[in-house]
């Protein structure tokens, strides 16, 4: 499995399990990432949203609110699964 790092978690909304995470790659709706902290979990991308509405991709500089299935923490990475 091949992975590159794509952005990094700035914040975590527990009550809406949404993660703020400021992009170093372009990210996609339906792309396959994994979230590698204390506590690493892979998962597909559903939701992303910038100012409160859904986009269905994300370049590299912007900041975006993405739903996430477990809690993270602020520094955890975000690499998109190739492959």
């Amino acid at each position: 499995m091949d992975k590159t790092l794509v952005g990094k978690v700035l914040h975590y909304y527990n009550k809406a399990g949404v993660a703020v995470v400021e992009l170093s790659g372009e990210l996609k709706a339906g792309d396959r990432i994994s979230i590698e902290g204390g506590e690493s979990f892979e998962q597909a991308v559903e939701s992303m949203q910038i100012e409160h509405k859904v986009i269905p991709v994300a370049k590299k500089g912007q900041c975006i609110g993405l739903k996430v299935a477990n809690p993270v923490r602020e520094g955890y990475q975000v690499y998109k699964i190739i492959g």
